[in-house]
């Protein structure tokens, strides 16, 4: 299955959507296009899972990747998850004591980022 990234900005926050399967092979691009972004200057990043129908481990060390990157920069990041499987790996893993996890994008950007709520 493909991936599909897109960006987008909501109260000050840059959004970046992600559809498909993050996996193996896919993995890589959302890598490149995080990067960008903190590199182009975005600080408060919130992605978006709600259209990812399956996430492996190559996708979560994306995303502590990013999340690295972001605390370094003195910025914040947040995840968009309401979907149970995906919830589920978060939690087996104990990712969801590191990141800040919302159930919206409404409620990821009405917040500074830097707690979880799951």
């Amino acid at each position: 299955m493909e991936l599909s990234l897109t960006t987008r900005t909501v109260a000050e926050h840059t959004v970046l959507e992600v559809g498909g399967e993050v996996d193996v092979y896919t993995a890589p691009r959302l890598r490149e296009r995080l990067i960008e972004l903190v590199d182009a200057g975005a600080r408060d990043v919130v992605v978006d899972l709600e259209r990812v129908d399956f996430l492996d481990s190559t996708g979560l060390g994306v995303l502590v990747g990013a999340l690295k990157r972001l605390r370094t920069a003195h910025g914040t990041f947040g995840l968009v998850c309401a979907k149970e499987p995906l919830l589920k790996i978060f939690r087996i893993t104990a990712l969801d004591q590191v990141f800040p996890i919302f159930p919206t994008v409404d409620a990821a950007t009405e917040r500074d980022g830097s707690g979880p709520t799951s």
